[in-house]
C-alpha cells in the first residue's frame, strides 16, 4: 500500500485504463505472457464471430489457452490487490461538506452518518427537522439496502461523461440513494435538487479496502491486450471500499462550473479513451 504522501502525489497510482501507469512488476509480468494474452484475446473473439454466424446448435468452443490464461488473470489478480486505483465517485454536496470531506476524510455508509447528514442541512438551515425526520424514514437504507450498501463507499473505475444517465441522477439531487431514491413527495424531491453542487471526487482506491481485486485484473489485462492489437470488451467496474479513507486519498474534487467537471470523460483525464470497441481488427 502507498503511504499518505505518496497518495497525495499520486505516486504508485494506476489507472487500470492507461497501461502508461502500471508499475514495472506489473508491466513486466503483462510482457512475459504477451503471447499468450494475444493468443487467447485473439482466439476468444474469433470463436465469439463464428459462434454469433452460426445456428447456435453447437457448443460453444473451447478456448484452447484459457486454463493458462485464467492462472495469469489470478496472479495479475493478487498483484492488484496490494495495489492502488484511481477511482470517481459522483454526487452532490455543499461547500460545507467538501470542506469537511477534506478534513475527516470519506467514511463508508451507514444510518448513523446518513443521520448526521440530514441534521447538519437542519443546522445549515437547508430545510426543516420535520424534512429531515422525513428522509431518514423513507431512505431506503430503512429497508433491505442496507445490508446492500452499509459499510460501503461506491466508486466507479473509469471516469464517466457527467451527461451520462447513469451519473446524473447522483449528480442531481443531494444526499445521494439515501436521500432521494425512494423519496417521492415531490416538494422534497425539488427541494433536494437546490441543495449544494454537483461533484466528482476523483479517489485513490487502495483495492485491498474491497474485494475487486478480480475486476481489476480484468480491466488491466484488457488495457494491455489492447496495446498488442486486441480488441477485448472494456473492463468498467464499480467498486467500493469498506473503509474509511483518509484525506489523503482524495486526489481531487472537481465541482460544476470548473473546467474539468464539464471535461470529465471527455478531454479530463488526459489520454482517457472511453473505448467501446466493436469486433473486428485484431487479426
Amino acid at each position: 500500500m502507498i503511504s499518505a504522501k505518496g497518495v497525495e502525489e499520486g505516486v504508485g497510482v494506476i489507472d487500470v485504463w492507461n497501461i502508461d501507469t502500471f508499475d514495472n512488476e506489473l508491466r513486466g509480468d503483462l510482457d512475459a505472457h504477451a503471447n499468450l494474452i494475444r493468443n487467447y484475446m485473439i482466439t476468444s473473439r474469433r470463436q465469439s464471430r463464428e459462434h454469433e454466424a452460426s445456428d447456435h446448435r453447437m457448443p460453444y468452443p473451447e478456448n484452447p489457452h484459457a486454463g493458462e490464461f485464467l492462472a495469469l488473470n489470478e496472479h495479475i489478480t493478487q498483484l492488484m490487490e496490494a495495489r492502488t486505483i484511481r477511482a470517481w465517485h459522483y454526487t452532490r454536496m455543499t461547500d460545507a461538506e467538501i470542506d469537511t470531506l477534506r478534513l475527516k476524510g470519506i467514511y463508508p455508509s451507514s444510518l448513523e452518518n446518513i443521520r448526521s447528514r440530514f441534521d447538519a442541512q437542519v443546522v445549515a438551515g437547508a430545510f426543516s427537522q420535520e424534512v429531515a425526520d422525513r428522509l431518514f424514514a423513507d431512505s431506503p437504507y430503512q429497508s433491505d439496502h442496507l445490508n446492500a450498501r452499509s459499510g460501503m463507499f461506491w466508486m466507479t473505475s473509469r471516469p464517466v461523461d457527467i451527461e451520462d444517465g447513469g451519473v446524473a441522477v447522483f449528480l442531481e439531487s443531494w444526499g445521494g440513494e439515501a436521500a432521494h431514491f425512494s423519496q417521492e413527495d415531490e416538494a422534497i424531491q425539488d427541494l433536494l435538487k437546490q441543495i449544494g453542487r454537483p461533484r466528482v471526487l476523483e479517489i485513490a482506491m487502495p483495492l485491498s479496502y474491497s474485494r475487486r481485486s478480480s475486476f481489476a485484473a480484468e480491466a488491466v489485462l484488457a488495457t494491455y491486450g489492447r496495446t498488442l492489437g486486441c480488441q477485448p470488451d472494456k473492463q468498467a467496474f464499480d467498486l467500493y471500499s469498506q473503509q474509511p479513507l483518509s484525506p489523503a486519498h482524495i486526489l481531487a474534487v472537481h465541482s460544476e462550473g470548473e473546467p474539468n467537471f464539464s471535461a470529465m470523460a471527455r478531454c479530463y483525464p488526459v489520454g482517457f479513451a472511453d473505448l467501446n470497441l466493436s469486433p473486428g481488427g485484431e487479426e
